[in-house]
């Protein structure tokens, strides 16, 4: 067990017990945002992304651990293990490397090798690789001539086709083509003729030459894709005559050898037949997944900021749907998200009915008190933008409109979801109140969609499915949890990512409610059917109630620590009504938490969660964040200037930069070189999805209808 913890300890430079407790719990089945927020004492207050990579590896490391163990086995059935095997098989840290090791003991496929010792020809390679110092090696061939092997020719090539193959399947060799390839290799591509690319997409690639060493992921996949859609070639380029020198050297002598030129001949073949390829294979296979592991990491870390966006509380939503045939769908929501009225308007050519549309939007702002015009961000929204900026300002209106990311509401539009949510209305519709409810509540809304819809990534449909989906999945349970969940109005959807819970348990709540009316207390989730002792040990920290009896119940609290909660506020001299005023915040200054923790035999991080909730009893997770940008007035690109400042939102952050909307038709580009003056190493690492960004025009494209923009003050770039 330690020879598996204590590699994930390092890699993650934690302590070798806190790997252990992680493991501990989830083998008794507790979920991974339980951990990280109830079970600090034991972690050491590891968080979620600490807690999956030691599932992930955990898993690696075992799976490992059986593969050496399954190799030393066949190759101890095959009478071939030795103590130099044994100790390079336990040295392995990769599977690859052991697959290395097991390669020359693998059961072969029908070869060129195979074929030349199935006619007797091994003795003779052998000695070729004896290097022998006297003999005549056309004579020494001579001996091995039979009825499959007609003449001298014959035997000398079969003898270094398994001198050949013999040296593919040597460990170190492979090792060393390995290293020089990821070390100083370079990725060549050439442009293919008769290719499909009229637009020029990937007119980059078509004679491109970097080093592997600093090519960054998304480059990797854009190579991987021209590939496939047979635009370019692609090769690795190392010094071959370096790496055969270095062969020949560990299979030949200092002496001359009468078999040296026969050795020299099948060392060539064997590198550039068979090492090589394979090795250039491996390389690819590996930065390719490295590269997807890179976009899957860019793509859950944009969809965790766009769930945890900050709600528009307490806001009246008019959601605007933008087209121009169709006519833009609206959908007036109150304060819940409850549907209030729809209706459909037409703006826009070919029917351009201008005054119908403006008495429509008119008569809806005068019957409801609507504060805010979410604009979907597709077909026809910077023509729907300017009527409605144009609206406010002609009428002086009191309202702010704001574009909203529409990036899979048509997809929950014709969802089941959906059709049993709205079942009298159109699929446009419903869209229109998606996009409302995007702003009054992104997680609630943005959880009914599949992750891989909402469009924050790169390069995402070239992404392997399975782990593009697990990952997803993960950051959306991460996000739900973290904020918590209301028990008497969530949907089955949200409930069933909330910790301890399946789509089971959550549809169970569902009919709790809808038979039994509001749930009263967390202890009151124990009455319902298939919710057990582990599933609301794990859940009700997750769960709030609003509206209880008991004022915790609405904390992010525990249960379990509600005893010692009410042991501090008492020690503390106060009561209930004082939580979250300035006597508790004052009070809960003077006191150290590791003390009250040694006095009420408790620890440390659960008195210091206890401590916050009593200064800040019901803070949302989501309130550190930007709230989005309200406007009332539309941007358009004649208005910009070079050096121009203007405050934008980040729309999506990818390997090379970050988007921004700006309030233009097209969102403009800060190019990861233009995000800082000190140098980074991703955009990620400054700004995330629903930033609030400050930029600077610096480049502006009138024929493309593109903005380069920088977070550096233009000033200090033309200084430069």
């Amino acid at each position: 067990m330690k020879e598996i913890i204590n590699p994930i300890a390092a890699a993650l430079k934690v302590k070798t017990q806190q790997v252990e407790a992680v493991l501990h719990l989830l083998e008794e089945g507790a979920s991974v945002p339980f951990i990280a927020r109830y079970r600090k004492e034991m972690t050491g207050a590891l968080d979620e992304e600490q807690i999956r990579v030691i599932q992930e590896q955990y898993a690696y490391q075992v799976n490992l651990a059986k593969r050496k163990e399954d190799v030393l086995r066949l190759i101890e059935e095959k009478g071939k293990l030795s103590e130099e095997i044994k100790q390079a098989v336990a040295a392995c840290v990769k599977l690859s490397q052991v697959e290395d090791i097991y390669r020359p003991y693998q059961e072969k496929r029908k070869t060129r090798a195979t074929m030349a010792i199935a006619k007797g020809l091994e003795p003779f390679a052998k000695w070729l690789m004896s290097c022998p110092q006297s003999g005549d090696v056309e004579e020494m061939a001579r001996r091995y001539m039979n009825d499959q092997v007609p003449d001298v020719e014959q035997a000398i090539q079969g003898a270094k086709d398994i001198i050949a193959e013999a040296i593919s399947d040597d460990a170190k060799v492979r090792e060393r083509i390995r290293m020089s390839m990821e070390r100083y290799g370079r990725i060549v591509t050439k442009e293919k003729k008769n290719h499909d690319d009229e637009r020029k997409v990937y007119q980059m690639y078509y004679d491109y030459s970097e080093r592997l060493v600093s090519l960054a992921a998304h480059r990797i996949m854009a190579i991987d894709r021209a590939e496939k859609a047979k635009v370019i070639t692609v090769s690795i380029t190392i010094d071959d005559e370096r790496q055969l020198e270095w062969i020949k050297r560990r299979y030949t002598k200092k002496y001359r050898s009468v078999s040296d030129p026969y050795m020299n001949e099948a060392i060539a073949d064997s590198y550039q037949r068979l090492i090589f390829p394979s090795v250039e294979r491996e390389i690819r296979s590996e930065w390719s997944d490295k590269a997807h592991e890179q976009s899957i990491q860019v793509f859950s870390q944009n969809l965790e900021r766009l769930l945890l966006q900050k709600p528009m509380k307490n806001k009246t939503v008019l959601g605007f749907d933008p087209a121009f045939r169709t006519g833009c769908k609206l959908a007036v929501i109150d304060t819940t998200g409850k549907l209030l009225e729809v209706s459909v308007i037409y703006p826009h050519a070919p029917n351009a009915k201008v005054k119908e549309a403006e008495a429509t939007m008119l008569d809806l702002l005068k019957r409801y008190p609507i504060d805010i015009i979410a604009i979907g961000n597709g077909t026809a929204s910077r023509e729907s933008e300017a009527f409605v900026a144009k609206l406010i300002q002609t009428h002086h209106l009191n309202v702010s409109y704001t574009m909203v990311s529409e990036a899979g509401a048509s997809v929950y539009s014709a969802s089941k979801l959906a059709r049993e949510e709205f079942p009298q209305l159109h699929v446009e519709q419903r869209s229109a109140i998606s996009i409302a409810r995007r702003i009054v509540d992104p997680l609630s809304e943005l959880i009914k969609i599949d992750p891989q819809s909402i469009g924050v990534g790169q390069y995402q449909h070239d992404l392997p499915t399975a782990r593009l989906k697990e990952r997803l999945d993960f950051v959306v349970s991460k996000a739900v949890n973290r904020v918590g969940v209301n028990v008497n109005t969530a949907s089955a959807e949200l409930l069933k990512n909330v910790s301890g819970l399946t789509a089971a348990t959550a549809k169970s709540i569902v009919n709790y409610r809808n038979e039994h009316g509001a749930i009263h207390t967390r202890s009151e989730l124990k009455n319902i059917p298939k919710i057990g002792a582990k599933s609301f040990e794990q859940a009700a920290g997750f769960l709030r109630i609003e509206d209880g009896a008991e004022w915790l119940d609405r904390t992010a609290l525990h249960p379990e620590s509600y005893a010692l909660t009410k042991q501090i506020l008492n020690h503390l001299h106060l009561s209930a009504t004082d939580v979250g005023s300035e006597t508790a915040k004052q009070a809960v200054s003077e006191v150290n938490a590791a003390q009250l923790a040694e006095q009420f035999d408790s620890d440390s991080y659960t008195v210091q969660d206890i401590l916050e909730v009593l200064c800040v009893p019901f803070r949302d997770y989501r309130d550190r964040y930007d709230a989005p940008i309200l406007r009332s007035d539309v941007l358009e690109l004649s208005d910009l200037q070079i050096g121009q400042e203007l405050e934008g939102v980040a729309r999506n952050v990818v390997d090379f930069g970050v988007f921004v909307d700006i309030g233009l038709h097209e969102d403009g580009l800060v190019h990861i070189s233009k995000m800082s003056r000190q140098r980074i190493s991703h955009p990620g690492e400054l700004v995330s999805v629903g930033d609030i960004l400050k930029v600077y025009v610096i480049g502006i494209d009138e024929i493309k209808q593109k903005v380069q923009l920088s977070l550096i003050p233009y000033t200090e770039i033309t200084k430069r």
